[in-house]
């Protein structure tokens, strides 16, 4: 349990471990009350996008086929028994129904639902639901104040509409993978997921859009977001660089500009990842120096200017370096930050878990889930001061299928049954 800390005033923040079942939706003091989204996707861009949605409030009903449901339940499954921490980790804040939509009653329990719903999320294959008969111009008839949201690879029009895509692909087709890593190494691809949450992130956005114009015209639209464009989007600056020289821009490992210090140094003892990141702008020069406790260096001609400490880059970084070797990361990273130069400690996995400040801010958080016991899960980065937010375990595959169809569709527990029994539910 902690408390979530908005921008300006304390608001209570709850995890819920164990659901209540008579909660059928989210507390009407949480920013997105009353909205009700169906996700269809799998795997990490559109459950990523829906989470936040839930997070912020909405009523998400994850939709899920019978047998097997999302395939990130089990995709890299470390226990037998339990559903993958991949599944866990982008679910929280859901409730489950399964539907067979290759059967005429599962699709139309699924009418009866979207007819009722603000938001349809899916990131199936191309044409794969207009195959169906529930794309995107069969619904908004049922439902015209739908919002229907679709994640593709490279989207639903162009020249590559109907190619498929994954994280290290959008990063490729979208410029990342050849601005990353070291000049002397292949193209990189970076394992923040900015291929598949970054796109999430963005049709968070755009689902919100579709919903503020709804309040103007009274109807929905069809939002798209494909990963090529939404990694395009966050790689933009390197785009410009292209211009201002007319050539592809080289990866520069760590090194940031042409801003020195501006890389990463080593530190005691000298793991892995026992590095910081420093980055001093030519105003916080004499700070450095004066933490470092070598203000000498502000006369030395190498030195003296910005232009100066590029050209000499070699010498200034082994200056540092012998600096920071000496210390540990957290240490370097204290005495820069309190002398307002920025500074980052390179935090290993573990670290960020276990982070005193992430878990001040309720980013990493304790979680049980039935079937594995504790975990630690990654809580809401969006801080509202005037909205409650309540992170509750992600569900078991159909855990709410029949308190769905009987609140949404007027099933009875016993035709429930019988559509369990028949493969339908």
């Amino acid at each position: 349990m902690g408390c979530l800390r908005g921008p300006q005033l304390p608001a209570h923040h709850g995890i819920i471990n164990e659901r209540d079942e008579n909660m059928s939706h989210a507390p009407a003091s949480q920013a997105l009350s009353g909205i009700r989204v169906i996700d269809m996707t799998h795997n990490q861009a559109g459950p990523a996008c829906a989470q936040i949605l839930g997070f912020l409030g909405a009523d998400v009903i994850k939709l899920e086929e019978p047998k097997g449901g999302d395939i990130a339940r089990t995709n890299m499954r470390d226990k037998a028994d339990s559903d993958s921490l991949f599944f866990l980790i982008l679910n929280a804040n859901k409730r489950s129904l399964t539907l067979n939509l290759k059967s005429e009653e599962g699709k139309e329990l699924f009418r009866k639902v979207v007819a009722q719903s603000d938001v349809l999320l899916e990131n199936f294959g191309p044409g794969a639901l207009d195959r169906l008969g529930l794309g995107y111009e069969a619904l908004k008839k049922l439902n015209p104040r739908l919002i229907y949201a679709t994640i593709k690879g490279f989207g639903t029009y162009g020249p590559y509409s109907g190619f498929k895509s994954f994280e290290p692909i959008a990063q490729a087709m979208g410029g990342a993978m050849s601005v990353t890593g070291f000049p002397e190494n292949p193209p990189t691809f970076v394992f923040p997921a900015i291929g598949d949450s970054g796109t999430g992130m963005h049709m968070a956005i755009g689902i919100l859009a579709a919903i503020e114009q709804r309040h103007k015209t009274g109807t929905g639209q069809h939002v798209e977001v494909s990963m090529q464009d939404a990694v395009v989007n966050l790689i933009r600056v390197s785009l410009r660089d292209h211009q201002r020289t007319g050539k592809p821009m080289p990866r520069s490992g760590n090194q940031l500009g042409r801003n020195v210090p501006g890389t990463t140094y080593p530190c005691s003892p000298g793991g892995p990842n026992d590095y910081v990141y420093i980055f001093a702008q030519p105003q916080m020069w004499p700070a450095l120096i004066k933490t470092m406790g070598q203000p000498e260096l502000g006369e030395d001609p190498r030195f003296k200017t910005g232009e100066a400490r590029w050209e000499n880059r070699d010498s200034l970084n082994a200056v540092v370096t012998a600096w920071t070797m000496q210390r540990s990361k957290h240490e370097v990273m204290k005495l820069l930050g309190d002398a307002g130069v920025p500074c980052g400690a390179t935090l290993d996995t573990g670290e960020v878990l276990a982070d005193p400040h992430l878990r001040a801010r309720d980013m990493i958080v304790d979680m049980d889930y039935p079937t594995r016991g504790t975990y630690q899960t990654v809580g809401n980065p969006i801080k509202l001061s005037d909205s409650l937010v309540e992170i509750s375990r992600p569900p078991l595959l159909g855990e709410h299928t029949s308190d769905l169809l009987q609140s949404l569709c007027g099933v009875s527990p016993e035709e429930a049954q019988r559509l369990h029994d028949q493969g339908i539910v």
